[in-house]
């Protein structure tokens, strides 16, 4: 198989993962209704931070939790701060061992388990410095892949 070939079965393999996911959410050990952005549960603390023009959102994620990311819009970069992690997205599933970051290309999607107590974090640009947290979601994730597919075919994102 081309290696284009193999990331489109993994897309797909992830859209599965994700949807099993889903199914299988208890809003306890497995975390995030496809539906909205996961805040505040049980195992997954989620807090915000401002700079200019900069949204931290970081997540405390207690040890054998899952959690169900949404669909990134745009380059960002996150960070594991602390712990371990292993995380399913459309390349294959890799594991993270704290202090480090990735550099996260929009349309990114994660499955992740805390394979310890882990904290995690996304940076991402507020260019109206706003700190509506309803108002950044919409603008920084989309919950589905046709919600993403609309959005990266229109002029804002050709930009």
């Amino acid at each position: 198989m081309k290696e284009t070939e193999l990331t489109i079965d993994r897309k797909e393999k992830i859209k599965e993962l994700t949807q099993l996911m889903i199914n299988n959410a208890d809003g306890h050990n497995i975390i995030g209704d496809g539906i909205n952005i996961v805040r505040d549960s049980p195992g997954a603390k989620v807090s915000h931070e401002f700079a200019d023009e900069i949204y931290l959102r970081r997540m405390d994620i207690d040890k054998g939790y899952f959690v169900v990311g949404a669909i990134h819009k745009h380059l960002h970069i996150w960070f594991l701060l602390q712990g371990n992690v292993s995380i399913a997205k459309k390349e294959g599933v890799e594991d993270y061992i704290a202090p480090c970051y990735v550099i996260s290309q929009p349309g990114d999607q994660r499955v992740r388990i805390a394979n310890e107590d882990s904290i995690f974090v996304n940076i991402h640009k507020n260019p109206s410095n706003t700190q509506d947290i309803d108002e950044l979601e919409k603008n920084i994730v989309c919950m589905n892949w046709e919600e993403f597919d609309k959005y990266k075919n229109t002029e804002v994102c050709q930009q």
